[in-house]
Formats: structure tokens, C-alpha cells, sequence
């Protein structure tokens, strides 16, 4: 739809892993309702995550060790779970946690 608010979802360094193992997807997304980051994060949580909820999200954020880059700058300069998203926006997601 014309109205839709598409993005680009990357995810990486294990992250895929909780997401079928795919690692970029392009989403439309419903663009008659404001999409900010934490809009997302329950969007994905409900939509798109397939195993292991506790390692991605933690309370109505990620989980520290999953860094969020929005067009390649740090979500955290953008406003953190404020930001809105904008149209075309690429949102990637790394996870920084290892096993050992």
C-alpha cells in the first residue's frame, strides 16, 4: 500500500538465530500508526520471533548485549526506544552475547 512505512531488519552475530535464521528482511509495516523502536520490538516479539524470547527481549526493550544500529548510527543518538522509524530506515540488530 502507498501508505505503508517499509524498513529494512537485519540481524546478526547470533541474533538471526531467534529469527528463523534469516538475516535481512524487508518489512511494510501499517504507516497510518507512528512506529517508533519499541513499537517495533513488540512487532517482532509477537510477529516474527521464533525461539528464545528471553535472549533478544528483556522488559519492553532488548537485552543488554544487543547492540541496534538504525542507518548505521547507534539507536541510543537516535533516542532509544523514541526513535521513529522512518521510511526506509535500515535497523539492524548484533548480537554481542558468546557462549564459552
Amino acid at each position: 500500500m502507498a501508505n505503508d512505512l517499509n524498513l529494512i531488519l537485519e540481524l546478526s552475530a547470533g541474533a538471526e538465530l531467534l529469527f528463523g535464521n534469516i538475516k535481512r528482511r524487508q518489512l511494510s509495516l501499517d504507516g497510518a500508526q507512528k512506529w517508533t523502536i519499541g513499537s517495533l520490538l513488540k512487532w517482532m516479539h509477537a510477529n516474527i520471533l521464533t525461539r528464545s524470547p528471553e535472549l533478544f527481549i528483556q522488559g519492553d526493550t532488548v537485552r543488554p548485549g544487543i547492540l541496534v544500529l538504525v542507518n548505521d548510527t547507534d539507536w541510543e543518538l537516535l533516542g532509544g526506544l523514541d526513535y521513529e522509524l522512518q521510511q526506509n530506515d535500515n535497523i539492524l540488530f548484533i548480537s554481542t552475547l558468546h557462549g564459552g
